[in-house]
This record gives structure tokens, C-alpha cells and sequence, in this order.
């Protein structure tokens, strides 16, 4: 199985690295069975994150004809929504005007291969009009934006919708990897990486399944 994440130029450090490293752990837990590259929409070159934090190698280009899963972060910048250049929604949108829509939208067409976002990754995935009446989420400061933009938006902590997985705030990272692995290659493969990492998931992860709740009459 192979698991590409997506470097644009303002990318949140955070939102990659934590699924990077979840995700590289348990592919060795489970002697192989995954492996993790980072890319770009470009190919190989080196990718600056938002506010000038670090900057990361992509090792390639983003392949969805090869990749079984691919995770897409959100942006490090100013929250303000004031139009400037470093703001989230500015470097979002920048990110748009790149080769990246094109091969999200081949890797979204893809049916045997799963979507995941951490963070802002899903309003990129959103503006480029690849997951109208999708469940998915993303940081609770753009829930809002993220339902504006024909999103089943859900304030969870992680988002299951079959091919598509979205994960909340920027640490959400580790507990959608975490699922993922649970997900794809077992229970036993997601625990030995939490014992490794000294972490336990946070939150139910919320999928459309089970009976619905009645929300009629409970206190606010």
C-alpha cells in the first residue's frame, strides 16, 4: 500500500508530519505492507511551509494512478480574513492555481483509492469542487466556509465517508493516521504505533452508520 502526501507552498508543517510519521511507523510494524512518500503537484523539489517555519522534500510527483491513499494538509498563516498574501484562505487558494486540482480530482475519481485530509485540506479539496455533499470536516474555525462550499460539514474530530477521511485541527493528524492504519491494516498495526508514540485517539470518530440520533428536547 502506498500513501502519498501533498506539499504545496504554505503548507501546515504539522498537519504533514504527524500523519507521516504515524503512517511510516506502522508501515514498519507491519513488516512493509506501507510506505509513505511526500510529493508535490510539481514533481521532486523543495516546499516551503506557511510562515516561513521549514520547508520539506518532495521526493516526487503526486501519482493517483499508484498511490492508495492520499493525504492532503491545510495551510500555516494568519487566521485574519483581511485578503492578505499569508493568510490561510489566501495560501488555500493559491494552492489552487497550481497542477494540484487536476490530480486530486483523478486521484477523487479513483475508486479504489482513499482521500484524507488534515485541517484546511479539506477546503482545498472543497474550492476545487471535488466533494459537494460529502461528510467531511475540518478545523472549527472553517466549518462555515466548509458547508458555504457544498459540505456536509460534521464538528468531529475525524470524518469517515467511505473513500474520503477528514481530520479536524492541526493535531488531528495523528488520530486520522491512527484510524487509518486501524482502517486499512488492522487494530492490532494502529495500537503497537500509539504504544509507540505514547498516544491515544481522541473523539468517536463520526461516520454516517448506526441509528440516528434525536436530538429533539436535549439541553443545548
Amino acid at each position: 500500500m502506498l500513501a502519498q502526501i501533498v506539499l504545496f507552498d504554505g503548507f501546515d508543517p504539522l498537519d504533514v508530519i504527524a500523519p507521516y510519521e504515524v503512517l511510516t511507523a506502522g508501515g514498519l510494524v507491519a513488516g512493509g505492507a506501507l510506505t509513505v512518500e511526500l510529493v508535490s503537484a510539481e514533481g521532486a523539489r523543495e516546499v516551503p511551509s506557511g510562515l516561513g517555519l521549514l520547508s520539506l522534500r518532495a521526493v516526487g510527483v503526486l501519482d493517483p494512478g499508484r498511490a492508495d491513499l492520499v493525504v492532503v494538509p491545510g495551510a500555516a498563516g494568519r487566521i485574519s480574513d483581511d485578503g492578505g498574501e499569508d493568510t490561510i484562505a489566501a495560501i488555500l487558494g493559491r494552492s489552487l492555481n497550481t497542477p494540484l486540482p487536476g490530480l486530486l480530482k483523478a486521484a477523487v475519481k479513483r475508486p479504489e483509492l482513499v482521500m484524507s485530509t488534515v485541517c484546511g485540506g479539506s477546503m482545498v479539496l472543497a474550492t476545487a469542487g471535488l466533494i459537494a455533499d460529502r461528510r467531511a470536516t475540518t478545523h472549527h474555525l472553517g466549518l462555515d466556509a466548509l458547508a458555504g462550499a457544498g459540505v456536509h460539514a460534521i464538528e468531529a474530530r475525524v470524518v469517515d465517508d467511505g473513500d474520503l477521511v477528514t481530520g479536524a485541527g492541526v493535531t488531528s493528524g495523528l488520530d486520522l493516521a491512527l484510524y487509518l492504519l486501524e482502517r486499512e491494516l488492522g487494530p492490532r498495526i494502529a495500537h503497537e504505533v500509539e504504544r509507540l508514540f505514547s498516544h491515544e485517539r481522541r473523539g468517536t470518530v463520526w461516520s454516517a452508520r448506526g441509528t440516528v440520533p434525536v436530538s429533539e428536547g436535549l439541553p443545548a
